[in-house]
C-alpha cells in the first residue's frame, strides 16, 4: 500500500467503522459524494471492491475486512512517524509550534505565551478548518480548534466561545441595524471555499438555514483577506467569529451579530500521545487563564 494516500486510508476506515457513507461523510467533515468518489479511487488503485454495496446498505468484501486492520496499522505508524520527527526537529529549537485560524491567536494563546520562554512559542497560521489534520500530520503542536471539526485521535479542551457576526458592505440595506437574524439574511449570497471540509463550509455559512432551504452561495475565497474583500465589492456577505471584526477591520464594511445561530466554540486540542513538558506547560497556562479571558469582542456597528 506504499503508493495509496493516506488520506484515502483514513476515510476507508471512517466508511468501514461506520458501514454508512452518510454517517462516515459526517463524521469527516465531507461531502458524502465526494468521500464515495474517494473510496472508488481507492478500491481502483487496489483493484478490488471493498465494499458491496446494496439497497439495504453496506458491508465489507473479503478485501475489505482484510484491509481494515491494516489500514489501521499503516495509518497509526505513518501519521505518529510524522508527528514524531517533526516533534523532535521543533523541540531541537526549544520550540512549541502552536496552530490558529484566522482570528484564534486570542487573549488565552498570548497569555500563556508570556509564562513561557521568549521564543518558546511558534504561532502558525492553517487553512479553514485545517486544524485537526496539522494536529495528526504533526505540522503544528496544539492548535486552537474550531468546532465542529473532527476530533478523533486527538485531546480536546473547551477553552472559549464567541458569537457569530455577519459582515455586510457599508451600503447595505441592513447595515444601519443594530443585529440582525440568520431570517434577514435568507436572500444574501454567502462567501465560501473549497479548502475547508464541506461540513465546516456548511456549518459556518448555517446550511440548512432554519426554515430548511440552502444559502445562495456566492464567490470563493481561499482566505480571509479574499474572503473580506469579496465582501466590501458588494458581490455577497460572509458570517465569522466576532472577534474578526476587531482582527480584521475594514473600511469598507459593517459588522453585526447574528442573534439566533449558535456561537462557535473553541477548544485547545493535541494528539492523545504527546505528553512532552513545553506543550503541557502550554495547555496548562491556557486552561489556568480560561475562565479570566474574555474571548468576546466589543467592536463598532460601522467597524
Amino acid at each position: 500500500m506504499a503508493d495509496v494516500d493516506t488520506r484515502l486510508l483514513r476515510y476507508f476506515l471512517a466508511v468501514a467503522e461506520h458501514l454508512s457513507f452518510t454517517a462516515a461523510a459526517k463524521a469527516l467533515y465531507l461531502a458524502q459524494p465526494s468521500l464515495s468518489r474517494q473510496i472508488r479511487q481507492l478500491e481502483a488503485r487496489l483493484e478490488v471492491e471493498l465494499f458491496a454495496r446494496g439497497s439495504t446498505g453496506i458491508r465489507l468484501t473479503a478485501a475489505g475486512a482484510e484491509l481494515l486492520p491494516a489500514a489501521r496499522a499503516q495509518l497509526a505508524d505513518w501519521q505518529r512517524a510524522q508527528r514524531l520527527v517533526r516533534a523532535a526537529a521543533a523541540a531541537e529549537r526549544g520550540a512549541l509550534r502552536v496552530g490558529f485560524v484566522a482570528t484564534g491567536w486570542g487573549p488565552l494563546a498570548r497569555q500563556a505565551r508570556a509564562r513561557l520562554a521568549p521564543g518558546a512559542v511558534e504561532p502558525r497560521r492553517l487553512d479553514w478548518g485545517g486544524e485537526p489534520e496539522a494536529l495528526r500530520e504533526g505540522t503544528v503542536d496544539i492548535a486552537f480548534v474550531w468546532l465542529p471539526a473532527d476530533t478523533v485521535g486527538l485531546h480536546v479542551e473547551p477553552v472559549a466561545t464567541e458569537s457569530r457576526w455577519v459582515a455586510l458592505t457599508r451600503t447595505h440595506p441592513l447595515a444601519d441595524k443594530d443585529s440582525v437574524s440568520i431570517h434577514d439574511l435568507l436572500e444574501e449570497p454567502v462567501m465560501w471555499t473549497r479548502r475547508a471540509p464541506a461540513a465546516w463550509v456548511d456549518w459556518w455559512a448555517v446550511n440548512p438555514r432554519p426554515d430548511g432551504s440552502a444559502p445562495r452561495w456566492g464567490p470563493e475565497n481561499d482566505n480571509v483577506e479574499e474572503m473580506l474583500e469579496g465582501v466590501a465589492t458588494g458581490a455577497a456577505v460572509c458570517i465569522g467569529p466576532e472577534s474578526m471584526a476587531r482582527f480584521y477591520a475594514h473600511p469598507d464594511l459593517v459588522w453585526l451579530p447574528i442573534t439566533d445561530i449558535e456561537p462557535l466554540r473553541i477548544a485547545l486540542a493535541w494528539p492523545q500521545d504527546r505528553k512532552d513538558p513545553l506543550l503541557q506547560a502550554f495547555a496548562h497556562a491556557v486552561l489556568a487563564g480560561r475562565g479570566d479571558a474574555d474571548q468576546g469582542v466589543r467592536v463598532p456597528r460601522t467597524g
